[in-house]
C-alpha cells in the first residue's frame, strides 16, 4: 500500500495491528483512531465514542449495525437543543433556525459517519446477514484492487442511489424518467423543469444554438432538445457528464446535444443560455449538496457575469432560481438585481411558479414560513 493511499489502522481482537484502505465518496477524511465494535456494544457507548471522533469498525451482524446506526441517530437528535432538529433556538430568525438545522445536520453526518464496515475488493460486505451490495458498490466506486473500509451511512446512501438509477425519476415535461447516477442531483423538483418546457423561446434560439450550463442529469438539455433546439451542455463533473450522456441516449436526443466538460461557459455565442444554479449560498457538505449550496453564490454570479458576452443578437439568458434564499435571509432580491445590472443585463420578464414538494405544506417544519412563501422563477435576461 503506497504511503499516499488513505488508510485506517486498528488492533484486532488478538491485539495485532491491522490496516485497510479508506474510501469515502463524500470526501470525508479517515478517522485517526479506530476501535472494534460488535453486537455487544451498547448504543450509548458507541454514541460517546463516535462523538469523540473515534471510528467504530463493526465486526458483528450487519442488521444489528443498522439498528445501532438508528439508535445513534436518536441520541444525536436527543442531544440537540429542544430534543429534535431545528427546535429550541429561541428567540430566532429564520436565518438562525436554518443555520441551526445545518449545524445539526453536519453534526449528525459526522457522528453517524463514524460507524464503519469492512468491504471486500468486489465491494461485498463480509458480515453475517449482509445484503449483496456488490453491484451498487461497483457502480458508485468503480473497480478496486483491495479490501477497504467505508461508513455504513455512505453505503446506505449509495444503495439508495443505485435503486434510483434503476427506477428513474419521472419527469412530466418529458413524459419519461431521468435516471440519476450516484452523486448527481436528481430532478425531484419538477416545477423548474416545467418552466423551461413551457416558456416561449426567443427567436434567436433555433438558428444560434442553446447553451445549458451545469447540465447535471441532462434533464434541461433533454427538454430543450425535445423543443427542436441544438444544445451544448456543460458540466465540470465527469460523473454528471456520464449521467447526462446516458439519459440523453435513452431519451433519443443525444444527436441534438453536445456535451462538454467546462466550468460554466464555452466559446461561442448562443441564442439562449440556460442556467439552474444551486439555489442557496453556502458551503456544501458533500458532492451531492453542491447542487443545492453554492459558496458565495459563485456559480450564479459567474453565469451573470459571462452572459452578455455569450449572447447572440436578440438572444436571452434564462436563469432558473428559487427565492428561498431571500426568505431565509441568505441573499436579498436587491443583491440579485444588483448583480444583473453590473453584468450589463436587464430583466425582460419573469415566469413564476409555486413549489410542489411536501415540505411547502408541512406546518410542523420550523422553516415553514419560508418554504410556504417560496417562489421559483425563470428570469428572462437580455443585454442592457
Amino acid at each position: 500500500m503506497s504511503d499516499d493511499t488513505p488508510h485506517i489502522t486498528w488492533l484486532d481482537s488478538a491485539g495485532q495491528p491491522q490496516q485497510a484502505r479508506w474510501r469515502s465518496l463524500a470526501g470525508h477524511p479517515a478517522p485517526a483512531r479506530v476501535v472494534l465494535v460488535d453486537d455487544t456494544t451498547p448504543a450509548d457507548a458507541a454514541f460517546r465514542m463516535a462523538e469523540q471522533g473515534k471510528g467504530l469498525l463493526w465486526c458483528g451482524d450487519y442488521q444489528n449495525a443498522r439498528h445501532l446506526l438508528q439508535a445513534m441517530g436518536r441520541r444525536v437528535d436527543a442531544a440537540a437543543p429542544g430534543g429534535s432538529p431545528g427546535h429550541g433556538v429561541a428567540p430566532a430568525t429564520l436565518t438562525e433556525v436554518f443555520l441551526a438545522q445545518r449545524a445539526l445536520q453536519a453534526s449528525r453526518a459526522r457522528i453517524l459517519g463514524q460507524l464503519l464496515l469492512p468491504f471486500d475488493a468486489d465491494h461485498g460486505v463480509p458480515l453475517r446477514r449482509a445484503p449483496d451490495v456488490r453491484a451498487a458498490g461497483l457502480q458508485a466506486h468503480g473497480p478496486v484492487d483491495a479490501h477497504y473500509v467505508a461508513s455504513l451511512r455512505e453505503l446506505l446512501g449509495l444503495v439508495g442511489a443505485f435503486e434510483w438509477r434503476k427506477k428513474g425519476v419521472p419527469v412530466a415535461a418529458l413524459g419519461a424518467s431521468i435516471h440519476p447516477h450516484h452523486g448527481v442531483f436528481a430532478p425531484v423538483r419538477g416545477e423548474y423543469v416545467d418552466l423551461v418546457a413551457s416558456t416561449k423561446l426567443p427567436a434567436a434560439a433555433k438558428p444560434a444554438r442553446v447553451l445549458d450550463l451545469g447540465t447535471g442529469t441532462g434533464v434541461l438539455a433533454a427538454v430543450l432538445a425535445r423543443r427542436g433546439l441544438q444544445v451544448v451542455a456543460t458540466d465540470l463533473s465527469p460523473a454528471a457528464l456520464a449521467c447526462a450522456a446516458e439519459n440523453l441516449e435513452r431519451l433519443g436526443v443525444a444527436d441534438r446535444v453536445k456535451l462538454q466538460q467546462a466550468d460554466l461557459y464555452v466559446k461561442g455565442h448562443f441564442g439562449l443560455v440556460v442556467c439552474n444554479p444551486p439555489w442557496l449560498p453556502g458551503p456544501p457538505s458533500s458532492p451531492l449538496e453542491a447542487a443545492v449550496y453554492d459558496p458565495d453564490s459563485r456559480m450564479l454570479r459567474g453565469y451573470l457575469a459571462g452572459l452578455a458576452a455569450h449572447l447572440a443578437p436578440q438572444g436571452e439568458g434564462w436563469l432558473i432560481l428559487s427565492d428561498l434564499a431571500d426568505h431565509l435571509g441568505l441573499r436579498s432580491r436587491d443583491e440579485l438585481l444588483g448583480w444583473i445590472a453590473v453584468a450589463g443585463l436587464k430583466v425582460l420578464g419573469r415566469v413564476d411558479t409555486r413549489p410542489q414538494h411536501a415540505k411547502a405544506a408541512d406546518t410542523t417544519d420550523p422553516l415553514h414560513a419560508a418554504r410556504s412563501a417560496e417562489v421559483t422563477s425563470l428570469w428572462r435576461l437580455v443585454k442592457a
